[in-house]
């Protein structure tokens, strides 16, 4: 009778630590990104790039029934038909192959500066205390207010350019690369304590796999701030570029050209941030806010 109540008293203690485990793992597991079916995400992605072509047509309509002026805002058509125009006479594709020059050489530059430094910054208190507060000071300063000490320095010529939208990308990378490496969870790195990982071995598979989605996330803000540092910086005296094209145009009141101009800022825009996505499910696969299925 003894050795049938111990047997009894023992499966009841297997049985409870087997549900007191599975009670921890439940716990410690992260939750998964609810999904959506697949014929829910196809509508919904019909829906996300059906919008702009909505607009345009409300836009198209408006036009030629005359709620919109051409001196205002022209039709589309009339947008697509001033492009064509200056494809012809090959400016368009010139300006805007100067453009995406400028803008990926300060984007390189930039991004480098910024990661380095966020890098730096993000492991390093002593290099906080040098660093952090001067960037700080720096990206408080707006572009225009920058935009006479760079004539001075540079001249109006490339560099000059290259430098605001360098300037412009640094800063996002840099603040998101340091808050990625300060934001990896304590308990992540204190395992890998435990395990006898080297300090090489867990920077590389603990910390900035742990940063990289705040890293890329500050990519992605860093290409938008390119192009609004490209902007401002091809007001500098300027005979190429696609910002030099609508500065020409507003000169002889061309609102058809200055609106074609905002139309390929905002299509190179979403290029970019689409490619940056790209590259964010493509690194960050394993992540499970990144999952395929996850979003759209």
């Amino acid at each position: 009778m003894s050795d049938l109540v111990a047997h009894r008293s023992r499966a009841h203690d297997d049985h409870t630590a087997s549900a007191n485990a599975a009670s921890v793992h439940a716990a410690i597991e992260p939750a998964q990104p609810a999904h959506h079916s697949e014929p829910a995400r196809r509508w919904l992605r019909y829906v996300s790039w059906s919008m702009p072509l909505v607009i345009l047509l409300v836009w198209e309509f408006l036009a030629r029934i005359g709620v919109l002026s051409v001196q205002v805002l022209p039709a589309p058509t009339c947008v697509a038909q001033t492009a064509l125009t200056l494809i012809e006479q090959g400016r368009l594709l010139s300006d805007m192959a100067v453009s995406l020059l400028r803008a990926a050489t300060g984007f390189v530059i930039g991004g480098t500066l910024g990661a380095t430094l966020g890098t730096a910054v993000g492991f390093s208190r002593v290099a906080e205390a040098f660093l952090d507060r001067n960037i700080q000071m720096l990206r408080a300063i707006p572009f225009l207010a920058v935009l006479p000490l760079v004539i001075v320095w540079f001249g109006v010529g490339e560099v000059g350019k290259i430098f605001l939208v360098s300037l412009g990308v640094m800063f996002p990378i840099y603040v998101n690369t340091v808050l990625g490496i300060r934001q990896v969870d304590p308990k992540l790195l204190e395992l890998g304590r435990v395990m006898g990982l080297s300090k090489r071995t867990l920077i590389r598979c603990i910390v900035l796999p742990g940063a990289l989605p705040s890293m890329l996330t500050g990519v992605r803000y860093a290409l938008a701030s390119a192009w609004l540092a490209l902007v401002v910086a091809e007001t500098i005296a300027t005979s190429t570029g696609i910002g030099f094209l609508a500065m020409d145009a507003r000169e002889f009141l061309r609102t058809d050209v200055i609106v074609m101009t905002i139309v390929i800022y905002a299509g190179i825009g979403v290029l970019a941030d689409a490619l940056a996505r790209l590259l964010e499910r493509r690194l960050l696969g394993w992540h499970p806010n990144y999952a395929k299925g996850a979003r759209l």
